[in-house]
């Protein structure tokens, strides 16, 4: 289990504290000194199930800098949509937590930090 994060956001240390209280195994990423690639995001993005625009933090300023509110939200723009967040990091909703059954999930609540925890993979079992 993977968890990209933002040490400034209280969600994202919500989520560190959750994990940690259920004795989680996790990697931290921090996802804006390290930054995940184009690929990374398409990745992380099927395993979620939705689309950059999804996962997209709209209201930043880099995102109003580029106008994404006026973009296209639809498979034409998708590969804009993934370059925009490889190369503005901070617009990609956090945390994320990928389980170890191959999903993903957008964890800014206790409910979804569980729902990534429900998907470990057994104590002394191999994940596929």
């Amino acid at each position: 289990m993977e968890i990209w994060i933002n040490p400034a956001c209280s969600k994202c240390r919500s989520a560190i504290s959750l994990l940690d209280a259920e004795g989680a195994d996790y990697t931290v990423r921090r996802y804006l000194e390290d930054v995940p690639t184009e690929d990374e995001i398409r990745e992380v993005l099927e395993r979620l199930g939705l689309e950059p625009w999804d996962i997209t933090r709209t209201q930043e300023a880099a995102a109003k800098e580029l106008g994404l509110k006026e973009w296209p939200r639809d498979a034409g723009a998708r590969d804009r949509w993934i370059a925009a967040l490889a190369a503005h990091p901070k617009l990609i909703q956090r945390p994320v937590i990928t389980a170890d059954d191959g999903t993903a999930v957008v964890a800014r609540t206790e409910e979804a930090v569980r729902d990534a925890l429900s998907r470990r993979e057994p104590p002394g079992t191999t994940p596929l």
